[in-house]
């Protein structure tokens, strides 16, 4: 009998033990949400450079370093396209990128698949979406960041700077791409708006411990723009100094 207890006992015990193996998290030294707006001013050309600039960007040579320059060599990344409050949609899943082959895997996903759109724009609702996904990603980062490019401002759910400090409450930090295309729209009052929505993103949108935006002028300069905000958010780089 007592045999049998001690042999039960150590079942229970492994069992256990491989319970707490599968809930622990990897250490990495950042968990990064790239989010990127695919609302009806987005159109299927724009949202293809979307794509093929970050598909470029994560495995630039600078981009690979950066991540291995790293206390801990590997960062986890997963890509999301949002527009309302309805459409935020999983491009590319968690995954940990610690060299090129990584890098080249999670490109491969950016590749894959249609782009679904709406037409409004709900920057709050992706912040809060994306916060939810820090806590099931099977990741333990030094650092947290929802990075979100976007050519609108904040058009349906709650206030955006609701959703923003609720982040950073959390612990998470918000950086921003606005695109700036003035003239997209035939209305003054939108074009006034696109030219200045690096401001909006600046007093809205980020925040967080040394967030900061970087601005694409337009779908031309996107991946330019793509490649030097992921080296600064990677290696959390100061602010340039003009």
């Amino acid at each position: 009998m007592w045999v049998r207890a001690v042999l039960s006992g150590c079942a229970g015990l492994v069992l256990a033990v491989s319970a707490l193996t599968a809930r622990a998290e990897i250490p990495v030294d950042l968990e990064l949400v790239l989010a990127v707006d695919v609302s009806g001013s987005v159109n299927e050309e724009d949202a293809h450079l979307q794509r093929s600039g970050y598909a470029r960007a994560i495995t630039d040579r600078r981009v690979v370093e950066a991540i291995q320059g790293g206390a801990l060599g590997r960062i986890a990344v997963t890509y999301v396209e949002w527009a309302d409050d309805k459409l935020q949609r999983t491009v590319a899943g968690w995954q940990m990128i610690d060299g090129p082959a990584s890098a080249k895997s999670f490109s491969r996903e950016l590749a894959g698949g249609p782009t679904v759109t709406e037409a409004r724009t709900s920057i709050s609702a992706l912040i809060d979406h994306c916060v939810n996904l820090f806590a099931t990603n099977g990741f333990e980062g030094t650092r947290q960041v929802i990075d979100i490019s976007g050519d609108g401002e904040n058009n349906v759910g709650r206030p955006v700077t609701l959703a923003r400090d609720d982040a950073v409450k959390a612990g998470v930090i918000i950086n921003g791409l606005p695109i700036l295309r003035a003239g997209l729209l035939p209305w003054a009052e939108d074009r006034d708006r696109r030219r200045h929505l690096d401001t909006y993103f600046q007093e809205n949108v980020i925040g967080g411990p040394g967030s900061f935006v970087v601005v694409a002028r337009g779908p031309s300069s996107f991946a330019d723009a793509i490649l030097a905000k992921l080296l600064r958010e990677i290696a959390a780089l100061p602010e340039p100094v003009p």
